[in-house]
């Protein structure tokens, strides 16, 4: 099969499509054949190796000292179920799935992978009937860290909502589940993007590059950081009393429930992923130029079938 291998951190160069062995299911695994996968902002400072410099040594100890343990990228993925091992009760042949790789060996970039039916720190369910393959691959990590960023920060019907850096894949997310729970948002990107953003749900718009929001004469319930790119001790400038600051920088965790809550969402037209750019397989080195630049409007999506 064809997959995306990085033998060392670095360029986007240093992705090589190879020819390696199709994997076979373990009793607890599924096999399923990829459709589509993503370029997150996990992904490229995975291949570069682009830690803060509080967490740089950690994460190489974790993710590869000297160079990387997990060599195919890709932390989300839909696709079809090809094989399942005996002890699989969840999940039978054709069924169509979308999730995560996340901590486990391999990662999406390649046309096949075995993830198990259950696992400690990623999850895998049923793609939303009401989707692609390609759109349905851009929704876990984003989604799931936005609903789980919202929940800490107690957002509720009437909660004015600044979510900084709104055009991004998280960011795009918030603004959709927040606008719809009620919530008043303000979204802060770029000028370029403020079309996008409104088409999501927010109610006004602050362009970062023109406006400090920490300048703000509005008070607001929760601060979310989206893009991991501002502080508390700005949020809290424009914070009411007993307002809460999130960001992405926070630990998260992937639950199955989530998951699931986005499938719902999704088939009942209240949530949907934003799309910039599709990329082939083949042209992965490009995909990943691209979302280096720090540009990208919501989702990179790889299609691999």
């Amino acid at each position: 099969m064809k997959a995306v291998i990085y033998e060392k951190y670095g360029p986007p160069e240093v992705l090589k499509l190879k020819e390696i062995k199709k994997p076979k299911p373990k009793d607890n695994e599924i096999l399923v054949k990829i459709y589509a996968a993503t370029v997150t902002s996990g992904d490229v400072r995975l291949r570069s190796s682009n830690f803060p410099p509080l967490f740089w040594l950690p994460a190489r100890l974790i993710f590869g000292l000297f160079k990387p343990k997990k060599t195919i990228l890709g932390h989300e993925l839909s696709g079809v179920i090809e094989g399942i091992g005996k002890d699989v009760s969840k999940f039978k042949v054709g069924d169509d799935v979308f999730g995560t790789t996340t901590m486990l060996k391999t990662g999406s970039y390649a046309e096949y992978i075995c993830l198990p039916e259950k696992w400690k720190n990623g999850v895998i369910s049923l793609k939303p009937k009401n989707l692609s393959h390609e759109k349905a691959a851009a929704l876990p990590v984003g989604a799931m860290t936005a609903i789980f960023l919202l929940n800490k920060a107690n957002l509720s019907k009437n909660s004015n909502t600044l979510i900084y850096g709104a055009s991004g894949s998280v960011g795009s997310y918030a603004v959709q589940i927040a606008s719809k729970q009620g919530a008043k948002v303000t979204a802060v990107c770029s000028s370029s993007n403020f079309e996008m953003v409104k088409s999501l749900g927010a109610k006004s718009c602050l362009d970062y590059k023109k406006q400090d929001y920490s300048k703000s004469n509005e008070k607001f319930d929760i601060v979310f950081d989206a893009v991991g790119k501002t502080k508390k001790s700005k949020a809290k400038k424009v914070l009411n009393e007993g307002g809460k600051f999130v960001s992405v920088n926070m630990l998260t965790k992937e639950k199955i429930e989530n998951l699931e809550l986005i499938k719902d969402n999704v088939e009942k037209n209240q949530l949907e992923p934003f799309i910039d750019k599709t990329f082939k397989l083949e042209e992965i080195v490009e995909a990943h130029k691209y979302v280096d630049k720090g540009r990208k409007r919501g989702n990179v999506i790889i299609k691999i079938q």
